[in-house]
């Protein structure tokens, strides 16, 4: 495997602030990954850094930060499940961005492949077992091989731009 790594100074003025405010104005999707605990129990994180990774073999990846709570667990049962967010799901990616409690307590569900939480009205679901974890700076790259999958194709998707939830307007 070639790995390259490249060496650039920060430039001055570069603060994480304007740095994040300045990423914002890329719009992305919001997902929400879940799994179970280790006494079953239903466990998910909302995420905006998800992507498709390959074609063959069909890889993705979600980054979460390392101070999140919710990734060791996920990491240590070995599988999750990608819930693309609908638009009328801010309250579902709100819930699931909470620190503690309960976060499933107000989300309906079903049990998808690998007994991980599928989320009822999602756009889509991708049901994954972790391949890779990757250290980057204070995320990680999590590359998951994709075992099974489905979309509703008349969704529309939840999306996220300069620190708004919005949704697609037809033209």
């Amino acid at each position: 495997m070639l790995t390259t790594r490249f060496s650039c100074p920060t430039r001055p003025g570069l603060d994480s602030a304007r740095f994040r405010s300045v990423l914002g104005h890329f719009p992305s999707g919001v997902a929400a990954i879940t799994s179970l605990d280790s006494k079953g129990r239903p466990v998910g994180m909302a995420v905006s850094s998800f992507t498709s990774v390959s074609l063959a073999p069909p890889l993705v990846a979600f980054l979460p930060g390392k101070s999140s709570s919710t990734f060791p667990v996920i990491a240590e049962r070995g599988t999750f499940c990608v819930n693309v967010l609908a638009a009328d799901q801010e309250r579902v990616c709100r819930a699931l961005s909470a620190s503690g409690g309960d976060k499933f307590a107000d989300v309906a569900w079903q049990t998808g492949p690998h007994g991980d939480p599928v989320i009822e009205g999602v756009v889509a679901w991708i049901g994954c077992t972790i391949e890779v974890v990757h250290d980057a700076g204070d995320h990680q790259i999590v590359v998951g091989r994709v075992d099974d999958l489905d979309a509703d194709t008349a969704a529309s998707p939840l999306l996220f731009f300069r620190s708004q939830y919005g949704h697609l307007v037809s033209a």
